[in-house]
């Protein structure tokens, strides 16, 4: 196991766990929202492909519609 931050929080994950796999297991949901690895915004068609290492930082970022 390997211990990520998601928004600030520890998480424990697997090995060869991707992006798309932890917010499928927090019930983040893939419209609406910018996910940001390490500083760097990660395309959603790269999700399923981009494996978290020990100590990565995920930040989630919710769209909100203004006016």
């Amino acid at each position: 196991m390997s211990t990520v931050w998601l928004n600030d929080e520890a998480r424990e994950v697997g090995p060869g766990t991707t992006i798309a796999a932890l917010m499928a297991e927090h019930g983040v949901p893939e419209r609406g929202v910018a996910v940001a690895l390490d500083g760097t915004v990660v395309p959603r068609a790269s999700w399923a492909t981009v494996a978290l290492l020990e100590g990565s930082r995920i930040e989630v970022v919710t769209a909100v519609q203004g006016g």
